[in-house]
């Protein structure tokens, strides 16, 4: 049976109740498995071919169809085995927002290849770790990263073409995106799927370095089926890429909107003032954004001036959102509905979702509007304790989950992927409790890591940047309450005997090294030495206590 004549995918989004995807998602897994493979490539296909004319990308002044759109992938798949591209080999891109970004999401496995979208506000000594890490033969880069290539190559010597994919001239050294996708001929897919290798995604490292996640083909299709219902998207929505492209939150509607041959819309990049306009301009059906963006546009002046109509369900996650800002927006875009989703990039990303039917005032009132949701269709979680057995429910533990949407594991690093992925569970390290209903209340973390703004930061990142410096003796990074973002990142810094340091001139020292994001928004001094665990660990339990005083809990 080929995966033409296979009609689960539509069926599965439009015509199964709730209650039944669980059990018909998992029979229809394993009768697929003796169908058909799952490919990335058979999503793109399905919806040229029952869209051929519909339009497939919108961005700035380009659209294209799905007929186009897919025969700009069958080229430029062609142009990347041209360049040396085999089976499993990693393509990286730099890059803003844009149409080519999606055609490269789907190019780079057509052509047999893996993807390795990179983090815009990573500093270079990221960008080269994690192409040397991953053995990157291609960099792919726009107008706004065009300038970095040079430092970038003189500590990647691995990188063997830069493709140039921005709209000025193409500079010496490049190859210029659109020539090399003329020059092309069309090329048939690799034929590569389930778990085969479908790109590395870098997240930070509690070691002090990003870990590449792998993801396989198999998580993608099936979490793409999975959003994609969940989502409540249908032939005809047009979601706007208004969150970066390179962050898993947003990659995770790449395939759930080509699974339903909507729409991509797209702005370079999220500012409120772009994203309403867009929004007037194109007529989005679905928006994600994290809560620090949805704050941002509801305090935007252009906002009463914007046509929001065509908004039907705006989603966040990332971090959690006060109830306050959620009642603002029920009232700013009364039309939308709004959804709730949490994961990590290691379950391609999403694990629970709140449904629209709890963002409402009676879902305040029962108090799930504080809990993340429940279990996706598409996957099983546990609450375990230290031993890994389960907890009575009402009890915080530890968050694992499983399902066909799991790493495959963390490029280079199998002690580290033992210690995560445990006979097919993911060990999530969020602590938290379940209700009697299914519901997820996330508690602390049980990673050293802060989410401000919805990325993650690894305080051991941080602390090495700090280290570095001639002047700190020892640091510790914790995350502290931030109405903006959730959490800041805040250092304290003990200084060597007789050495002076600004607060100023540390932040700029960690900028030099590591994203702006990760960066101490504020840093505090002492003398005194850190409190210590029997083990000689540094108590950042006890650090934190002043800063977390009346808060319910230990992550915000």
């Amino acid at each position: 049976m080929s995966w033409l004549a296979f009609p689960w995918p539509r069926l599965a989004i439009e015509t199964i109740p709730r209650q039944d995807w669980a059990s018909f998602v998992h029979r229809q897994i394993l009768e697929v498995k003796l169908a058909m493979t799952m490919q990335i490539s058979a999503i793109l296909r399905r919806a040229q071919q029952v869209a051929p004319n519909a339009i497939a990308t919108i961005h700035l002044d380009r659209q294209q169809t799905w007929s186009q759109f897919l025969e700009r992938v069958q080229k430029l798949a062609g142009a990347f085995q041209k360049l040396g591209v085999e089976p499993g080999d990693r393509i990286a891109l730099l890059s803003l927002n844009s149409d080519r970004f999606i055609e490269y999401f789907f190019a780079s496995v057509w052509s047999g290849g893996a993807m390795m979208p990179m983090n815009i506000r990573w500093a270079p000594p990221e960008c080269v770790y994690a192409l040397n890490d991953a053995g990157a033969k291609i960099l792919i880069v726009d107008d706004a990263f065009a300038k970095a290539v040079p430092a970038i190559l003189a500590d990647a010597p691995g990188i063997t073409s830069v493709i140039y994919a921005g709209d000025g001239e193409t500079p010496d050294g490049m190859l210029s995106y659109e020539e090399i996708l003329a020059a092309a001929d069309p090329v048939e897919d690799a034929g590569r799927g389930d778990d085969d290798l479908a790109g590395i995604f870098y997240t930070g490292g509690t070691t002090g370095f990003p870990k590449g996640v792998m993801l396989s083909h198999k998580n993608f299709y099936v979490g793409g089926i999975s959003n994609a219902q969940e989502l409540q998207l249908r032939e005809g929505s047009v979601y706007l890429h208004a969150a970066p492209m390179f962050h898993i939150a947003d990659l995770l509607w790449f395939t759930a909107v080509t699974f339903v041959s909507g729409t991509h819309a797209s702005i370079p990049m999220f500012s409120p003032e772009a994203t309403l306009e867009a929004v007037e301009k194109h007529r989005p059906s679905h928006l994600l954004l994290v809560p620090v963006m949805i704050q941002m546009v509801l305090q935007s002046e252009k906002l009463a001036r914007t046509d929001v109509s065509s908004l039907e369900l705006i989603a966040y996650g990332a971090s959690p959102i006060t109830e306050g800002v959620l009642a603002r927006a029920f009232e700013a875009i009364p039309n939308a509905r709004f959804l709730q989703a949490f994961g990590q990039t290691e379950l391609a990303p999403v694990a629970t979702v709140l449904g629209t039917e709890f963002h409402t005032e009676a879902g305040m009132k029962a108090g799930k509007l504080r809990s993340c949701g429940r279990a996706t269709r598409v996957c099983e979680i546990r609450i375990v304790d230290e031993n890994d057995r389960d907890v009575p429910p009402g009890t915080v533990g530890h968050i694992i989950v499983r399902g066909p949407i799991t790493m495959l594991g963390y490029w280079n690093k199998p002690e580290i992927t033992a210690e995560t992925l445990k006979d097919g569970w993911v060990f999530t390290g969020d602590a938290g409790y379940m209700d009697d209903d299914g519901f997820i209340f996330l508690m602390d973390r049980l990673k050293d890591m802060i989410v401000s703004g919805g990325e993650n930061v690894y305080t051991t990142e941080v602390e090495n940047a700090l280290s570095q410096h001639p002047a700190v003796a020892t640091s510790a990074v914790i995350g502290i309450p931030d109405e903006k973002w959730g959490e800041a990142v805040h250092a304290i810094v003990i200084l060597k005997p007789g050495e002076e340091a600004t607060e100023q001139a540390l932040k700029d020292h960690c900028h030099t090294l590591i994203a702006g994001y990760k960066c101490p928004r504020s840093i505090s001094f002492r003398e005194e030495p850190f409190p210590l665990s029997g083990a000689n660990k540094v108590l950042k339990t006890e650090l934190r206590k002043p800063f977390w005083e009346g808060q319910n809990r230990g992550i915000h």
